[in-house]
């Protein structure tokens, strides 16, 4: 089983071009490893552990364990030619969706199902490539997110949210943590309503253990979106909303 793939037939002419490094439980390593190697045209090993397979193309490395695990898992992978890798998955059996263009992301996509239910997404970007950059303006964005209670705000994105505090009285708060800030602003008619704002992080279940740990109003475990980022939803002590998000890696 390990070494050499025996066949190419699977996804042969698109390649993966981002790094993705997962585990995954199969109930059958052999009929995984099938299914990786054949449609998907993965290379597969002997994994780290007796009981595992390693299935790898490009940058791309899944693990593949014997086991029931915790449920359906969701990965990403990103390619150079989504219409050529759905083809060819198409081609060897693989049952894709259909392609679809994801326009608030620019991309690609088709969603193919392995033997024991995992969701793998494939795409690729369908931006303008060749369009000129324009001379950079903007160097970082601050959320102004509205409150009743200004200082009851600032006590919670300090003490449980993480925060350091910049600058405060009772109308303003000005909240830092790393190289982020936002505002804790006075609810009024031009500031009401409920604020989001979305954060991308370096370890989003580090964070969301903290953040659990503290007590803070978390919405939920992180869920990895089929676009790519692994994520979950925290709120205020009045309903606004921060979202926190991981690319995979």
């Amino acid at each position: 089983m390990g070494g050499q793939r025996e066949h190419t037939t699977g996804a042969a002419r698109a390649d993966i071009t981002a790094p993705v490094s997962r585990e995954i439980a199969v109930s059958d390593l052999e009929r995984s490893a099938r299914f990786y190697r054949d449609v998907l045209g993965f290379d597969v090993r002997t994994g780290s552990a007796p009981s595992a397979l390693e299935a790898a193309r490009g940058p791309a490395r899944i693990e593949l364990v014997h086991g029931t695990g915790s449920g359906r898992r969701t990965v990403f992978f990103q390619t150079d030619d989504v219409a050529a890798m759905h083809a060819a998955v198409a081609r060897a059996g693989g049952n894709p969706s259909a392609l679809e263009d994801v326009n608030w992301i620019k991309m690609r996509m088709f969603e193919v199902r392995d033997p024991d239910g995992h969701v793998l997404w494939f795409g690729a970007s369908f931006a303008e490539p060749d369009k000129p950059i324009p001379e950079r303006m903007m160097r970082k964005v601050m959320p102004e997110l509205p409150l009743s209670d200004v200082p009851a705000g600032v006590a919670y994105y300090r003490d449980v949210l993480g925060f350091s505090v910049n600058y405060a009285q009772d109308d303003i708060g000005v909240m830092d943590r790393d190289t982020t800030r936002l505002l804790l602003v006075a609810r009024t008619s031009r500031h009401s309503g409920i604020g989001s704002c979305y954060f991308y992080v370096h370890d989003v279940d580090a964070l969301h253990s903290e953040l659990v740990g503290k007590g803070a109003y978390v919405q939920g475990e992180p869920v990895s979106q089929p676009w790519g980022l692994r994520e979950f939803r925290v709120l205020d002590l009045e309903g606004n909303q921060l979202s926190f998000a991981q690319t995979f890696e």
